[in-house]
């Protein structure tokens, strides 16, 4: 159950649409429910009611079921087709009780039979509403699960790491907008999960979405929704991931990647919160977060008129810069760790090798390589051989061959003599730049090179080589 769900029934977030020819009783109605806190609206008939609707989404519609021309009945057909989470309630008159309960069948919530008290009313609404926001929380609920990752906790110690920590622990209990900023595969949305819990909407849905991943026409159906009819193949009414989303976060992931137009219809929902499914032109109000992300340059890209500076300001009340892995080199053996599990062992010229890669895909390729490792490895125990070529042997000149036989070829192909003293430089040379990458680590360092550590020990005493 959500904290809100046991906070004690609260009228000023329900908008109530009374419908009935009976000027006395709907003004009596509707003045009686604005004054306990209701949002009301009245019509006093089908076709007034009909273009509220259009404008304007409300929880529970109130209607008479007699009255000239259309009835209570097509009203009710009309507001299921327009917003089928919005709830009906039925007032019916002597000899009607029998069409009512058919009314039932086609969706109304419930129905009183007249005379009957506005305090009998008013519970019969409250019980309505209840059922709606349960219903919508279960779509809410239903996303959620459908789109959630394993959650996974910030790892990291380094400073750089440590000042992440520290943002996030004061912006995440804000309900301002967040950019967060860095390279492609530097976690940016691990930090925007991490903002959500520490918010006062961690109860709430985290609904998430990658603007690289759909043409504009998806972008628009997916974030605001769209009606039965409104395209080709939308066979029927879905709510976007801003109505998803509703009393929780919305992270927009390479914001910077979004069309134009899309942009200004962004724009629109962040300034007044109200927005429209595609095919309708019901207003519908939102209360979302936003949290954005982009491996862009947005200042840059607002210079040079690709991203609106308007909407660049909406999203940018406080920004959050994720660094690169190779500027927290120090947490691989940590992350190591980490994403290797329970019951899992590396050996240590392995980690060393992961540890001096300089990572130009950030986490998501280390989580890659791991993954693939474990694969590979045999009683869950990684080594080298367990890595891809680029880590394991990270040089442009594959060593093994520079250093079994083959220097003159080498000598020969950079234009240099081929003689024992250019050899014996060329050798000496890598043998110095290997050892200074791997910092002086033997095992680590004869490894790379492709040699036993009892030939490294020969060479760093045939050169003098010492750290």
């Amino acid at each position: 159950m959500s904290q809100e769900s046991v906070l004690p029934f609260d009228p000023r977030r329900v908008e109530l649409l009374f419908v009935d020819d009976d000027n006395d009783f709907r003004n009596t109605a509707a003045r009686r429910f604005a004054k306990r806190g209701f949002a009301v609206q009245e019509a006093s008939g089908v076709n007034e009611a009909l273009r509220l609707l259009q404008d304007r989404q409300f929880d529970v519609v109130i209607t008479d079921m007699a009255m000239p021309g259309l009835t209570g009945i097509d009203l009710l057909q009309r507001v299921k087709e327009l917003s089928p989470e919005c709830e009906v309630i039925l007032l019916t008159g002597e000899g009607t009780v029998e069409t009512a309960v058919q009314a039932m069948k086609l969706g109304a919530y419930d129905f009183l039979s007249k005379p009957f008290s506005l305090a009998e009313l008013e519970t019969l609404i409250q019980k309505a509403y209840e059922r709606r926001r349960l219903s919508q929380e279960n779509v809410q609920l239903r996303a959620v699960i459908e789109r959630s990752q394993p959650k996974v906790r910030m790892v990291g110690e380094s400073a750089a790491m440590r000042e992440v920590t520290k943002l996030i622990a004061k912006a995440g209990p804000s309900d301002k907008a967040i950019l967060i900023q860095g390279e492609s595969g530097t976690g940016k949305e691990l930090v925007a999960r991490a903002l959500h819990e520490q918010s006062s909407r961690s109860s709430k849905p985290l609904v998430s979405i990658n603007c690289t991943a759909l043409t504009e026409t998806l972008l628009e159906s997916e974030l605001f929704g769209h009606e039965k009819g409104a395209f080709t193949g939308a066979v029927a009414a879905k709510p976007g991931l801003f109505e998803l989303a509703h009393g929780g976060t919305l992270f927009i992931d390479e914001i910077g990647e979004m069309p134009g137009v899309m942009q200004a219809k962004l724009l629109r929902v962040l300034q007044d919160g109200s927005m429209r499914r595609v095919g309708s032109l019901q207003e519908r109000r939102v209360d979302v977060r936003i949290i954005t992300a982009t491996n862009r340059d947005l200042a840059k890209e607002v210079a040079e008129h690709r991203f609106r500076e308007d909407l660049f300001y909406r999203i940018n009340v406080m920004s959050l810069e994720l660094p690169p892995l190779r500027n927290r080199m120090g947490d691989i053996p940590l992350l190591v760790n980490h994403f290797l599990g329970t019951g899992w062992q590396i050996a240590p010229d392995a980690l060393g090798l992961l540890s001096t890669y300089h990572w130009p895909g950030n986490i998501r390729q280390l989580i890659n390589v791991i993954e693939r490792a474990k694969i590979l490895a045999e009683d869950r125990f990684i080594t080298p051989e367990e890595l891809p070529a680029m880590i394991a042997q990270p040089t442009a000149v594959p060593v093994a061959s520079a250093l079994s036989g083959q220097l003159p070829e080498v000598a020969s192909k950079i234009g240099l003599p081929v003689d024992d003293g250019t050899l014996a430089s060329i050798e000496k040379a890598r043998v110095v730049e290997v050892m200074q990458a791997q910092r002086w680590n033997k095992s680590r360092g004869a490894q790379v090179l492709g040699i036993s550590r009892r030939s490294l020990y020969r060479l760093l005493e045939k050169y003098g080589i010492t750290e």
